[in-house]
């Protein structure tokens, strides 16, 4: 999936390395008055580079902060009751259109996926039944081929970012950091075809991840007038050209992606608050709902419409469907045995998972790093790997005589069923092949099908979970569109219907159940998540009396896997470099302040309310600097008598306001203070929501290094500040919590020739790894593990 993972691999083990130091003694006994500067042995220092797709990128943060300077604050006066309804009614307006356009392409998607993988199928089929059995495997593993190259080829040299699931990036980016290229046009075109492709081609993967970044992909379109080089420039539209609001409308996104894979409205809002969104708030709420609930209109249409119109294979939608609402569904104080100990297993073998999961993403970025024909390669590799298993494993199970109580026809020799008769004679037929000769989503299904206690061979489905457990492995990581729902459902479903026929008339519970009870706990023990978990689960099953069960197996399952590592998106986080910040703080942060923070890191570059020219662009060619605190010498502070002026901390000014002060030439000539009417004329709110490119394609001539530029329109003069005594864990909650990129620190004394700044944090300076390699004593630190 990654090209580089190497590169965040090397910054992860400087951590370890540090971690590994002795220490000379306890750093838990270290007062936050004790400074721990001796004990350093390096300045704190951070990479800003990380993988996004499959390239390494610089990596910036966002401005989810509010800039509150005087060109904000008049325009926010100005504002009249219509252009507030304005703003408000096309928050919905766009709201609504992601779940329309999200709706569509999501039907589009599963259309195409039934069609080209079931007529691919019944060609296979027919070569069966004529016993030519060399000529369906050419076919099936040519078209699996073929499928698999065209999706690779995509994402190898049109797309990088479209490669893998998408989530971990989204993540980040609702985080505060920004992911180049991530949700271009390019990569929306690409996820599409290449999800189209590498689904229909059989791969151990789903459709459930890529969609949630395609509906992401159209939300940032949507908010920003569509691709960068063909942008639409209606006024409206630019009331949301800012982080914040593309920030809520990737939250519908992502909540719309999953509604779409599961048919799961508030499984998709539960989804984004769980997982993905780092802040919330009740109004974003109602529009992540309203999305959804867009999105399950427009899904149920298409179904309907199909089902009176030919739509070739689309059968059901290709959507996960297990409605068992019919189904009298029992249990008793015996079940909860089994119940229990399928949440220990999914939590173990989640864990498990991860763990492996994270060996094979290392091994394939040592693959990926020789190019992209590797790349390509080892998608086709793995391509043909799994032709090979699902047309030929089939072979080595024993044909099973149909049951004639059975309602469904048996056996089935093409499209969609129960009982495929794949090899065998007539009134036979083969139940590993209706398992493996099929699509994923047909798969789900006749492993969750109910009151079929004798359908399924043990030994078949122990072939089936070491073979998914297998293909799970090999498949994610490979440059296709790749999600990880799918491939856990089926190794779950497998283990937990094995469970089911051990209990045998012991339990009460139908073996189909055991087996969505499975899939559950595996996803729990693997993604770590637990109320949109059980939503969607309960929205698929559309059974309230399973919910019950359904919590315990997934609150089991959580907290056993907790106990090894993190959820499998926070281990490829981590492998991809992205400065994510936890929402727990280690216990070892509080042993350290802000402070001394500032003093391991290089000194603060301040600028000057009234500011040469040329000390600007000299500031901006050589520093990387995002945000630089501005400070007025000899102010008089209101309401005192002191003759003697003060220095002021007038506030934050960011780099591309300051680029756009070059590029539009806003100087002067002498040294003073500008009215607030000459910067309107010369700057809107909506100039200061633009990126202004960089320093080096600004032209500056000789004459005006020196002239003066007045910052103080431009200085947000209400940036957080915290007390250098503050401690780190509790500065990290503020960082995250609010959204922050720039922190400043200020001086716990204030005097005389003391300076009202003494440093900048970002996040890069609170992660982790970057703290320990300054001071690994605190590695050592008595119960330095982070509890849940």
């Amino acid at each position: 999936m990654e090209e580089q993972y190497a590169e965040s691999a090397t910054t992860i083990a400087m951590a370890g390395q540090a971690e590994e130091e002795e220490a000379e003694r306890d750093p838990e006994s270290n007062s936050l008055h004790q400074p721990l500067l001796l004990k350093r042995n390096l300045t704190l220092s951070s990479s800003p580079l990380a993988m996004v797709g499959a390239k390494v990128s610089h990596i910036e943060s966002l401005d989810y902060e509010i800039n509150e300077n005087d060109l904000f604050k008049h325009d926010w006066r100005s504002r009249s009751r219509t252009q507030v309804l304005q703003y408000v009614f096309l928050k919905w307006t766009l709201a609504f259109l992601v779940g329309l356009l999200t709706g569509i392409i999501a039907t589009l998607i599963n259309l195409a996926v039934e069609n080209i993988a079931g007529y691919k199928l019944l060609a296979v089929v027919d070569y069966i039944d004529k016993k030519r059995y060399l000529m369906g495997f050419a076919y099936f593993a040519g078209a699996n081929f073929v499928l698999t190259f065209v999706a690779s080829v995509l994402c190898v040299f049109f797309a990088p970012t479209a490669a893998g699931p998408g989530i971990p990036e989204i993540k980040a980016y609702l985080n505060g950091v920004d992911t180049p290229n991530m949700f271009g046009a390019t990569t929306l075109i690409v996820k599409i075809v290449g999800s189209i492709g590498a689904v229909a081609a059989g791969l151990d993967l789903g459709k459930e991840g890529p969609l949630v970044h395609i509906g992401s992909c159209i939300a940032s379109l949507l908010g920003q007038g569509g691709p960068d080089d063909y942008r639409i420039k209606w006024r409206w539209l630019r009331y949301f050209n800012n982080d914040r609001d593309r920030r809520d409308l990737i939250t519908c996104g992502s909540s719309s992606g999953v509604c779409a894979a599961f048919r799961s409205p508030v499984g998709g809002v539960l989804f984004a608050l769980e997982e993905v969104a780092t802040w919330w708030r009740s109004a974003l709420l109602w529009r992540t709902f309203f999305s959804t609930a867009v999105v399950v209109v427009v899904l149920r249409s298409f179904m309907e419409y199909c089902k009176s119109s030919d739509c070739g294979l689309f059968g059901r939608g290709g959507l996960i469907m297990f409605d068992v609402s019919g189904v009298s569904v029992s249990y008793h104080v015996v079940d909860l045995i089994p119940i229990a100990v399928i949440g220990v297993i999914g939590g173990l073998l989640g864990s498990l998972y991860n763990h492996v999961l994270h060996k094979v993403l290392r091994l394939y970025s040592l693959i990926n790093e020789r190019g992209k024909l590797h790349k390509l390669l080892l998608s086709l590799s793995v391509s043909l790997f799994t032709s090979i298993c699902l047309y030929g494993l089939p072979f080595l199970a024993k044909c099973k005589p149909c049951n004639p109580s059975q309602e469904e026809s048996c056996p089935t020799t093409g499209g969609t069923g129960n009982f495929k008769q794949f090899n065998c004679p007539k009134g036979y037929y083969n139940d590993l092949a209706t398992l493996l000769l099929t699509t994923n989503d047909d798969a789900v299904r006749n492993i969750f099908s109910i009151n079929t206690p004798t359908e399924f061979n043990i030994s078949s489905l122990i072939i089936f979970f070491v073979l998914y457990c297998i293909l799970g492995l090999i498949t994610f990581g490979i440059a296709v569109p790749s999600g990880l729902f799918l491939p856990i459902i089926l190794m779950g479903s497998a283990y937990g219907r094995l469970l089911g026929i051990a209990m045998g008339r012991y339990a009460y519970i139908d073996q189909g159940l055991y087996a969505v009870l499975g899939a559950a706990s595996l996803m729990a023990g693997s993604m770590r998540m637990t109320v949109s978990l059980c939503v969607i689960f309960l929205e698929l099953t559309n059974n309230l009396l399973l919910l019950p069960i359904t919590m315990l197996v997934l609150l089991i399952a959580k907290s056993v896997g907790d106990c090894f590592n993190p959820s499998i998106y926070e281990i490829i986080l981590e492998l991809k470099g992205l400065p994510f910040l936890d929402a727990h703080p280690e216990p070892w942060m509080r042993n350290i302040t802000v402070g001394e923070l500032a003093d391991v890191k290089p000194p603060v570059v301040t600028l000057r309310g009234i500011e040469k020219v040329g000390r600007i662009v000299e500031v901006l060619k050589n520093t990387t600097h995002n945000g630089f605190p501005v400070v007025d010498e000899g102010v008089v502070p209101p309401r005192t008598a002191l003759p003697i002026g003060a220095t002021e901390l007038h506030g934050l000014v960011l780099r591309t306001h300051l680029l756009l002060v070059l590029k539009k030439k806003y100087f002067m000539s002498e040294r003073r203070r500008t009215e607030e009417a000459e910067v309107r004329e010369k700057f809107t709110w909506i100039d200061l929501a633009e990126r202004w490119g960089k320093i080096e394609d600004v032209a500056v001539t000789k004459d005006e290094m020196e002239m003066y530029v007045d910052l103080h329109p431009l200085t947000n003069t209400t940036p957080y500040t915290v007390v250098e005594s503050l401690s780190v864990a509790k500065a990290l909650l503020l960082f995250r919590q609010v959204g922050l990129r720039h922190m400043i620190i200020l001086p716990k004394y204030q005097a005389a020739g003391v300076s009202p700044v003494v440093g900048i944090l970002t996040r890069q300076d609170l992660r982790a790894h970057n703290i320990l390699s300054v001071f690994p004593h605190l590695a050592n630190s008595k119960g330095s593990k982070k509890g849940n």
